[in-house]
């Protein structure tokens, strides 16, 4: 966990991005969310994750359609989402979902605080 994933910053964003993020539970258990937010234009899809006993039974992307119902709701129609390169089970999962793979961008990030687990 970095401190970006704080309950603080966690709540930051949620209070930042209402009614875009979402939870799966089956009795009272969460066994998968997803967190959702925009910048106005574009949404961005954080932190996908189903249990690993919930997998292969569609939640994943029922999760990620919800998100993406609520950004066309408020008139956001591209949503990206970042994926590490060497993460093959998401970037499996991604591509198995029509997601495109872009080649043409590369992503840079500045740490204003010097900390790189910021």
């Amino acid at each position: 966990m970095r401190e970006a994933d704080s309950k603080a910053a966690t709540a930051r964003y949620l209070d930042r991005n209402p009614g875009l993020s979402f939870i799966a539970e089956i009795r009272g258990e969460i066994i998968g969310c997803v967190m959702c937010g925009h910048d106005g234009r574009r949404g961005y899809l954080q932190h996908l994750i189903v249990a690993p006993k919930a997998r292969k039974q569609g939640l994943g992307e029922k999760l990620f359609q919800k998100c993406i119902d609520a950004l066309a709701d408020i008139g956001i129609d591209k949503t990206h989402i970042f994926v590490f390169k060497d993460n093959s089970l998401a970037n499996t999962f991604w591509a198995s979902k029509g997601w495109s793979l872009r080649q043409d961008i590369n992503q840079y990030s500045y740490t204003y605080s010097g900390n790189e687990n910021a």
